[in-house]
């Protein structure tokens, strides 16, 4: 597991992202890519909640971590999110990093890294960008082989 600036305790990052992989098979339920995130307050309330629902919707922004967001800002009145933490169980694409750093999360957890869209590390890192004005925190690897592990299954399901 890779932590960066941040101290959070190995059975709390757990704990979130075992909701979040739960809201994932919630998505492999309805043939979606199975990602699934939730958006827990400095207090560690949940205010927001999300899977994917794109092929469902047929909507390219129907992404876990966008629906997340927009349920935080309505609960909690304001499009800031600091001092937030985002779990996802596969590590944002660009849209996704982008919506996270504009809402000023502070720090974002994902489980499974994301070779070919990932940007928290994998293929760009828009969270830590030097040249935005609000940087995430970032933990990659939480639960890594049961989230990789949902996604796998989907891809074997969707070729058949």
């Amino acid at each position: 597991m890779e932590l960066i600036n941040i101290n959070l305790e190995e059975s709390v990052l757990r704990e979130y992202m075992g909701m979040a992989l739960e809201l994932a098979k919630t998505a492999f339920g309805i043939g979606d890519a199975p990602i699934g995130c939730v958006i827990a307050d400095e207090t560690g309330e949940i205010i927001g909640r999300g899977y994917n629902t794109r092929n469902f919707e047929k909507n390219a922004v129907c992404h876990a971590e966008i629906a997340a967001i927009s349920e935080a800002c309505r609960k909690t009145g304001d499009w800031r999110l600091e001092g937030a933490t985002i779990f996802v169980t596969i590590e944002p694409c660009p849209m996704c990093a982008g919506a996270i750093l504009q809402s000023r999360i502070k720090t974002a957890v994902f489980g499974a890294r994301n070779a070919k869209a990932g940007c928290a590390g994998s293929v760009l890192n828009i969270l830590s960008a030097p040249g935005f004005n609000h940087r995430v925190d970032v933990i990659g690897g939480v639960m890594e082989d049961e989230c990789a592990a949902l996604m796998s299954g989907f891809f074997k399901r969707f070729r058949n």
